[in-house]
């Protein structure tokens, strides 16, 4: 009888133990940001992938960084402004969002001094979107510090709309931990971007008279009394290793005011393509004239816009693409402008009037820096190649990146990149600004550079 009392008890104490053990395991780990506490699966009873996110937070800061470059520029702020935005809010964006991409990896080891990027809390949820959210509006404030007062505010209250919204998907330890990772992102991005020491002491004087008889193919200012545009670009950081190998151009021909020579007949093209060209061809140079508009390559921050617009890419895909094609931009127009300032030849406009016809102009007004290459040209190649890799080579879009102008220019439609970049770059020729033969290798390459970064740069795993 004992025995089977005892029996009884050890078997009650052990389903007992075995309840207390069960409820141990199903209890929430306790843990604690600002006093909160939180389960490790977050609300949904998992840890969401960025690929969970929509990419309507990419688009509302591309948005938001086109008011922030619409002419007249920013105090302090170069022409060439789009181009470095592009470059480090793309990487921002990407290493804000990429802990959530399983297969991905940060670009730390790969880009030329970058640092290390925060870590993660092991098992802890994050909201991607409000992560890259602060990580943008934070990188913004900070590229742009010249901004008007009106556009810093519109920063502000872009970032704390989509933080409200973001309140209602997710607990309040979750948001404020993305919050808080996403800025440091940008922070440690920006503290990369103030390594990048570009001396404001270098100038372009134009040639002599004496050196102009000695080499009458050297460029000289067509706007005498304003600076040369970035000539100090040799000094500027790439953010990849060897971007430029292989990039190297085959150069233009030797210079000559004979009719019938190579370099005549170039330059001849240009004045007889700008004089019969059709409307909308002219149509094309004014849409890449940049101004009234954005700056250098503020088109593409519009274009990679609309591209997700209507593409609606899932975020880890939209901010992988702001990656890659804000390196492309930012490389591309470093290696565009490295070689305008080693070859500085002449512009067509300036040929034409001393050689051809004194009364002849350009269609639209000539950028102060010298001819070769091309930068709509380089740059467009090296982007447009990365929207390819993106989206799909034969992607068809009509652009409305001057819709907002009084009036606005007719939108301009495209079945492929390759029919975009041919136009950006015939453009400047229609325009009376570029040689065609500048134009043809200059897209070239550009798309050399965009493939370097792809073969030089390990996103996957």
């Amino acid at each position: 009888m004992k025995k089977r009392v005892l029996q009884a008890f050890l078997f009650v104490s052990l389903l007992s133990l075995i309840n207390s053990s069960c409820k141990k395991e199903l209890k929430p780990e306790a843990d604690s940001l600002k006093g909160n506490k939180e389960s490790s699966a977050g609300p949904s009873g998992h840890l969401q992938q960025t690929k969970t996110f929509s990419s309507d937070v990419v688009v509302k800061w591309l948005d938001m960084q086109l008011n922030l470059l619409r002419v007249p520029l920013a105090p302090g702020a170069t022409s060439t402004a789009a181009d470095r935005a592009q470059g480090y809010s793309g990487v921002t964006a990407y290493e804000a969002v990429v802990p959530g991409m399983p297969s991905y990896q940060s670009l730390y080891g790969q880009l030329i001094d970058f640092p290390a990027m925060p870590s993660t809390e092991p098992g802890k949820a994050y909201h991607w979107a409000a992560s890259a959210n602060a990580a943008l509006a934070e990188i913004n404030r900070k590229l742009f510090p010249g901004a008007s007062a009106a556009n810093k505010t519109a920063i502000n209250n872009l970032e704390k709309t989509l933080e409200t919204q973001y309140a209602s998907e997710v607990e309040p330890y979750t948001l404020a931990r993305s919050i808080e990772f996403g800025k440091e992102v940008a922070t440690r991005v920006f503290a990369w971007a103030s390594t990048e020491i570009t001396p404001n002491t270098c100038s372009y004087v134009d040639p002599t008279a004496a050196e102009l008889l000695a080499n009458p193919s050297l460029w000289i200012r067509t706007s005498p009394a304003a600076p040369a545009v970035n000539p100090c670009s040799r000094y500027t950081r790439f953010f990849v290793p060897d971007v430029s190998e292989g990039t190297a151009l085959a150069g233009p021909p030797p210079f000559s005011t004979a009719p019938g020579t190579a370099f005549h007949n170039m330059v001849l093209d240009v004045y007889n393509k700008k004089k019969n060209a059709t409307p909308d061809q002219l149509a094309s140079a004014e849409y890449y004239r940049d101004a009234p508009g954005y700056p250098g390559g503020g088109s593409f921050v519009a274009i990679y816009s609309q591209l997700l617009v209507k593409a609606q890419p899932t975020l880890d895909v939209a901010a992988l693409g702001y990656a890659k094609t804000g390196m492309a931009q930012h490389e591309a127009t470093l290696v565009c402008f490295n070689n305008k300032y080693n070859y500085l030849l002449i512009r067509p406009v300036t040929y034409i009037k001393q050689y051809i016809d004194a009364t002849w102009n350009t269609h639209i007004p000539t950028p102060n820096h010298p001819e070769y290459p091309s930068g709509h040209s380089t740059i467009g190649g090296a982007v447009t190649a990365m929207y390819a890799d993106i989206f799909g080579e034969n992607f068809q879009i009509t652009l409305h990146t001057y819709d907002y102008l009084v009036p606005a220019l007719p939108p301009r439609s495209y079945n492929s990149f390759t029919e975009m970049v041919t136009e950006m770059a015939n453009s400047r020729v229609f325009g009376g600004i570029h040689y065609q033969a500048t134009c043809d290798e200059s897209m070239i390459q550009g798309k050399k550079v965009a493939m370097n970064i792809l073969a030089k740069i390990k996103f996957q795993k």
